[in-house]
Parts: C-alpha cells; sequence; structure tokens
C-alpha cells in the first residue's frame, strides 16, 4: 500500500501516520521525493480498511499496490532514481558506460583495457574475477588475484570498477575492490545472493536472467531493495529464445518498458545480447536511442586470444569508433556520454 503525504505536510503528521500504520502491522518505508512524502506499507491485511488512513492529518492519497514489486514501481517512486558511484552518477543525464574484458586475464590484459576504456570515454572498468561458465573446464578467472589487477588498473585510470559476485562468501571480498557490483543472469533468482548483495549497501548491477520476464527481474530488484539498499541498476543483457544467429535475443523494448513500470536507472549489455562482434555497435547505438541511461561493453587487446567470450570482445579500435558513434545518438535524444580521457 501506498500512502502519498500532502505537500508541505508537516514531520509531526508524517510520523503520526507511520505510528498508525506499524499499529495495525505493516512495516514502512519512506520515500522523499522533491515535492511530498510517499510511505509505503508493506504486509499483507486484506481486511483493512484504507479509508483510516485517508481520514489522518497530511494525508493527501492512498493506493494499494497491484504489482508484486513495491519498491521498484513507479507508484512507489514517481521520481527517477539515480544512483551515485563516487562523483559518477547512473540514471541522470549522462549516458554511463562500462567498458573491459570478459575475464581478467593478466596485468598487461587488464591495464591495457583499463587504459582504452579511460581514452575511449568510458568512466567504469568491467571484468570477471569469478567467472561462471557452463563448462567445468574453462577458465574460471584469477580470484582475488584478478580483483588487485583490477582495481590497481581502474585507479591508474580514473574509472570505477564492476564485477560479478557469484557466491555469499565473497560479498566483503568484492566489497573490497568494486564500486558496483554485478549479480550475472544465472543468478538473477538466487535471493539468498541478492539478499546478501542488497545488505552490502553498495550499488548492485542486477543483469535479466536468460529467461526472466520483466515483471520477474523487477521481482528480484525488489529483494535488493528491501534490503533497504536503493542503489539497484537493471541490466538488459538478451534473452534465451529460438532464434540462433546471435547468441541470445536483446530485448531493446524492455528499456522504455522498464522506464515505464519502474523508477530503477536500466543499462544494456549488448556484447552478451548478441554475441557476435559486429552486431555489437549497431545494437548499442540502437540502445542509446531507446533511452538507456548506461551500457556496458566486452573489449579486449587482442580478442582471438580471450580465454572466454572472444567473438564478442571488440577490438580497441571498434571501441573507440562506437564511442564517436554513441556520443552523437546520445546527443540527438538529449543526453550525453564522456569525453576521452588521457
Amino acid at each position: 500500500m501506498i500512502v502519498v503525504m500532502q505537500r508541505g505536510a508537516s514531520e509531526s503528521q508524517i510520523e503520526s501516520v507511520i505510528a498508525a500504520l506499524n499499529d495495525h502491522g505493516f512495516d514502512v518505508h519512506r520515500s522523499s521525493g522533491s515535492q511530498q512524502t510517499i510511505l509505503g506499507a508493506i504486509g499483507v491485511k486484506p481486511a483493512f480498511d484504507q479509508r483510516h488512513l485517508q481520514l489522518l492529518d497530511g494525508v493527501a492519497e492512498v493506493h494499494r499496490v497491484t504489482e508484486p514489486y513495491k519498491f521498484a514501481s513507479r507508484a512507489w517512486k514517481p521520481e527517477n532514481t539515480v544512483v551515485p558511484v563516487g562523483d559518477l552518477n547512473i540514471g541522470g543525464p549522462e549516458v554511463i558506460v562500462m567498458a573491459g574484458p570478459c575475464s581478467v586475464e593478466s596485468e598487461a590484459q587488464i591495464f591495457d583495457s583499463a587504459a582504452q576504456a579511460a581514452a575511449s570515454g568510458a568512466t567504469v572498468l568491467r571484468g570477471g574475477a569469478f567467472k561462471p561458465r557452463s563448462s567445468p573446464y574453462s577458465f574460471q578467472g584469477l580470484g582475488e588475484a584478478g580483483l588487485v589487477l583490477m582495481r590497481q588498473a581502474a585507479d591508474a585510470h580514473n574509472l570505477k570498477v564492476v564485477t560479478e559476485l557469484l557466491d555469499t562468501s565473497h560479498v566483503d571480498m568484492i566489497c573490497k575492490y568494486a564500486d558496483i557490483i554485478q549479480i550475472g543472469a544465472r543468478n538473477m533468482q538466487n535471493y539468498s545472493l541478492l539478499r546478501a548483495a542488497g545488505s552490502s549497501g553498495k550499488p548492485i548491477l542486477l543483469k535479466r536472467g536468460l529467461s526472466a520476464t520483466i515483471e520477474e527481474w523487477l521481482m528480484s530488484a525488489e529483494y535488493i531493495l528491501a534490503e533497504n539498499n536503493p542503489h539497484v541498476i537493471l541490466c538488459e543483457r538478451g534473452i534465451r529464445t529460438f532464434e540462433t544467429y546471435t547468441r541470445n535475443t536483446l530485448d531493446l523494448s524492455a528499456v522504455p518498458v522498464v522506464h515505464g513500470k519502474s523508477h530503477l536507472p536500466i543499462v544494456v549489455d549488448p556484447s552478451h545480447g548478441v554475441g557476435i562482434r559486429n552486431k555489437i555497435t549497431p545494437m548499442a547505438l540502437a540502445a542509446v536511442a531507446a533511452g538507456a541511461d548506461g551500457l556496458i561493453i566486452e573489449i579486449h587487446p587482442n580478442p582471438s586470444e580471450a580465454l572466454s567470450d572472444g567473438p564478442q570482445s571488440l577490438t580497441f579500435e571498434m571501441f573507440s569508433n562506437l564511442m564517436n558513434q554513441a556520443r552523437k545518438v546520445a546527443e540527438v535524444v538529449g543526453r550525453s556520454i564522456s569525453a576521452p580521457r588521457s
């Protein structure tokens, strides 16, 4: 249930409404926008008569939320959420670009990738230190040594770090090195992992599951938000369909749908979405045109020798060209992308 307070409602009026909700057994979460305060009442109380609340001083409206997700919905927070990551803001006017290799393989590889990411205008270094692979015999990542290299490479070029969390026992380790914790597609409905990531307080990049509906995706975001962590970034990375010409089917319609249903920012991963190097740039440009708040792109110094996902990794030259084109598209839709940096 959503309780919308009147504009200018006093703090004592707001506290009185919260107390009334608590008395009826509801857990209450407060969202204070620029115009008015909204209270989210969580609890299953079918017999509760919401007219009791409408009579309280300072209450403007009371609504029952029909969506199964509460805190992720526009009804709970009409204004767009902007997720701060240090001096970056994801969900604001700037389209944030995250770039780097699929997995950290060596010091030279990650430092070269970080240098190219910054030189092309990316502001976040992506890379996997722990890799979930379909085959147990594939490269699984360097572990904490990879995290150390990522952090050093990012700091050398004034970049933030996003990397994937695979296990609840790794939360403290990941938090030590990363600015953003990624929850991968395979773990979108790993609820214990979602809770652990959410309780860290770090910004969370939540990838859409391989066959997940948008509602299921937002329900997973709800697990993180319910841990009192508002810093959730959704990531569309393609879904599994019957199509075989691309690795997945990149659902760019999810961008405007999510913006309509939720206040959370959404970034697009065309690398996993199509999985074919020469298809990534057009899909990245389309994502910016569709209103994506960011892109996450795989790049590699020598994709043909990559230990994971080489066919979907861009060369440095391809990435630089993509960024130059993306800036032009962003300008057309009233956004911007960071300029290249040395």
